[in-house]
Formats: C-alpha cells, structure tokens, sequence
C-alpha cells in the first residue's frame, strides 16, 4: 500500500483513498464514461513510467475499482545469464520473487513509482489533461453534430475579427460576419438566437458555425411559433430573404379547412410580429403555394395585381402584365419585390406595363404583315399560334411553325427565312441593347432571374 500511495501522490496528486471519489465525480460533472477517465490515468502513468525507465520497458498498470487503488509493474524475463538488466532477471533474483519461476517466465514486479521522479509525473500530468480536453471536445461534438439545422440561445463572449463569439454553455460557437444580420449591431453580453448552420471536427475541438441570415433560420423561427407548422398540418415549401430588408415565405395547408397564410400570421398578427421582432424588424411576406405555377407568382408578386401571365415553360419564364400605376408595386423597391418572387417560385419573371405589353404586342402584330408572304389571315393564323412577332417566326423551326393552321412545311420554310431577310433590313448591325436593362419613365419591363438585379 505504501508503494501506491506513493506513486498516486506524485504523479496524480490525489491520495489513493480519495481517487475513486474523485473519478466518480469527475465522470458526473464533465460527463465523461468513467472507463474513459481509467484508461486516461492508466495511459498517463504508462507514459510517465517509459520516460523513466525506457520505451523498452514492459509495464502493466491495473486500476482496482473497490479500493480505489493503481498497481504498476514492470515485467521482466528470467534468463540463466543477463544481458539487459532493463528488461530482464536472473534466476536468482526471479526465484525470491517467485520460487517457482523458471528460465525464460516473464516476471511483474511491483514498481518504486515514487523513482518515476517530478519530470515523469509532469508528464503524466500533461498526458491526462490533453486527454480530458480531447474527451471533452468529442462529447462536445457528439452532442452538436445531429443539432444541424436547429435554433440555439447563446450570450455573446467576444468578437474576432467581425465575427461573434457565443457563449453556448458547454462550449462556444462562432457567428461569422457574412452570417450576421447586416441591420444588426451586436455587444458583448447580448443574448442571441441563431440556426445552427454547421458542426464541424478541426483540430482545436467541434467548431459550431450559427447563422442568423439563412432562409431556415426564418422558416424555424415560424415553426416555433406557429403550432400547426410543428403538428405539419401547415408545410413550409420554400423561403427565400434578403436578410433584414424583406422575406418571402410560401406555405401549404394539408387540412383544407385551415387557411395557411392566415395560421402563420395568427390572431392579430401575434405570430408572424413575434418573427418580425426576432429578427428586428425585418419584412415578413407570407405566400399560398399554389401548383399552378401561373397563380403561384400572382401569389408572389402580391400586392400588385396582375391582369395577364403568359408562360415559357421551355426557358422556365413567365412575363406578367401589370396596370401601369402598380408596375412600381410589383416590381418594388430596387426590384427587390420581383427578385425575390423569382427566386421563390424558382421562374424568370418578366413584369411589363400594360401600355408597354399592348404596344408591344401591337408592333409584333405589325412586325408580321412585313414579313414577304404573309396576309392578314397568316398573320392571324400566325398570332393564334403564339408567333406573336417576326423574330419568333426567324427563331421558330420547321415543326413549331408546322403546327400553325394552313402552314404547310415547304410554306414554313419559306416564312421563317422571309422572317430572318426582314429582320436583316429592319435590325442592322447595332450595338446590341439589353432590353431588361432599359427603363421608360416607370413604364418599362423588368426581368429577373435569380440574384439578377432589375431596374424600376
């Protein structure tokens, strides 16, 4: 026992009738697998031992769990002549170990840990403090790692480099800059609710990256709020933002007797303010999905009225027709309203006046009676068709123009290339003009096209 007490002394510090409390305690707290914190204190005392006597050196540590107690020994081969006095023991000397012992036995021999000396046990000490870190940092990031896409409350510590250090509890995780609302200001001190964007293993432990400017940070916040999102009787299908200026957030119902909208916005508007307040005053617009696609922009672009959509469904487009006093509506402030009602229903949107749809309907019509070959009834036949123009007709093939009435093939060829020489006269070699890129007077069209930026 005194040989124990000893080694515990040095190397861990704790007295041998104390280590078992001491484990016992530290597995609670730090709720690490006591096996773990064993096998952590075994390693460090196996470390401390070869530094002393030499990596060659067979040593065995047992920890005794009832008493609370670490055994070493060092083992040693029993030889008839001794050439490493390290690694092995006379016969003479393994005989009053064990009298029974014979040539070529491997003998354990109780340790003089107290010989290990203060380098070793600095050593050891060390190997069970790193240990403890790397233990730490793996149930860190095994509690994290499935947490992916949840919201989490933290207190921020401090800032590095712009970003935002929070405090979580047990650990901290880091609100990157481009991650942060840009409307926002943050202290040291605020409480902040973020969207676990992502855990990551590096070297230094879990990094958990927040995010309070990703679409599902909203669409969280709303099914914390809104019970029938967390009951899925209301389903959220997409979400777009531009982060602390406006969201666009489309929902479904599964009951037909609850109304989607109306569930998210809630009895005077409760829910959806709690989510406006959560994220500082951001505008919140809520959608009713709808599988037309058609009637899901009209949705989108709300609260301007449309009076006429027509869809490409080949280049995923639509060009929605607007009163001229809403064109500014639809579109909205540096077309953000436009913009993000594309990039919600996943379609280009072109949005033109009205005066501008008629007119340029008008000079399409026109654009066909120039066309060499081409009457009245053609073009009536050709407008019925949806060749509303003839740049449609020169960039039409044989089989699309083949299913206008009265188009015969050998008819078609001949239009389409009638189409191209009017085109050819009428369009010289211009620097060419990007007609989303124009504006008349508020009058104008405006297209977009994900991110792509229009003009008012």
């Amino acid at each position: 026992m005194g040989l124990i007490q000893k080694k515990e002394k040095e190397l861990t510090g704790i007295p041998p009738l104390e280590l078992k409390r001491v484990i016992d305690q530290v597995s609670r707290d730090k709720g690490i697998n006591k096996e773990i914190l064993i096998a952590t204190l075994v390693e460090a005392i196996v470390s401390a031992a070869k530094k002393k006597l030499g990596l060659k050196t067979e040593i065995e540590v047992n920890y005794n769990d009832d008493l609370g107690e670490i055994e070493v020994f060092e083992f040693k081969e029993v030889a008839d002549k001794v050439k490493d006095p390290n690694t092995q023991i006379s016969i003479e000397e393994g005989k009053k170990l064990d009298p029974e012992c014979e040539i070529g036995d491997s003998l354990g021999i109780k340790m003089e840990t107290s010989s290990f000396g203060r380098i070793a046990a600095q050593s050891a000490k060390q190997v069970i403090i790193q240990r403890m870190k790397d233990v730490e940092r793996d149930i860190v990031f095994e509690d994290f790692k499935d947490r992916k896409g949840e919201v989490i409350n933290g207190i921020i510590q401090r800032f590095d480099k712009g970003a935002a250090i929070i405090n979580l509890g047990r650990t901290e995780a880091i609100l990157p800059i481009n991650e942060q609302i840009p409307t926002e200001t943050y202290k040291q001190g605020d409480r902040v609710r973020a969207y676990v964007l992502e855990v990551k293993k590096i070297s230094k432990g879990p990094q958990i990256v927040l995010s309070r400017t990703h679409p599902q940070f909203l669409a969280a916040l709303f099914e914390m709020e809104v019970p029938e999102i967390s009951q899925k009787i209301v389903r959220i299908i997409n979400v777009v933002r531009e982060p602390g200026s406006r969201s666009k957030i489309a929902v479904v119902s599964e009951d037909k007797d609850v109304d989607p909208v109306g569930a998210c916005v809630g009895m005077k508007g409760n829910r959806v303010q709690y989510v406006v307040q959560e994220l500082k005053g951001e505008k919140i617009d809520i959608i009713s999905w709808n599988p037309d696609p058609a009637k899901f922009t009209c949705n989108a672009l709300a609260p301007a009225e449309i009076i006429r959509v027509i869809i490409d469904e080949v280049n995923r487009s639509m060009e929605v027709v607007v009163p001229d006093e809403q064109l500014s509506l639809a579109i909205g402030k540096r077309g953000q309203n436009v913009r993000l009602a594309s990039r919600l229903t996943g379609w280009k949107i072109d949005v033109k006046s009205e005066s501008k749809y008629t007119k340029s309907m008008r000079d399409g019509y026109q654009s066909l009676l120039q066309i060499t070959g081409v009457g009245e009834a053609t073009a009536d036949s050709l407008y019925k068709g949806g060749f509303g123009s003839a740049r449609e007709v020169a960039e039409s093939n044989l089989d699309e123009l083949g299913q206008v009435s009265g188009i015969t093939p050998k008819k078609a060829e001949k239009l389409i290339e009638s189409a191209k020489d009017y085109l050819k006269i009428t369009q010289p070699k211009d620097p060419q003009v990007d007609p989303e890129a124009t504006e008349d007077k508020g009058l104008g069209t405006a297209s977009v096209k994900g991110n792509e930026v229009p003009v008012e």
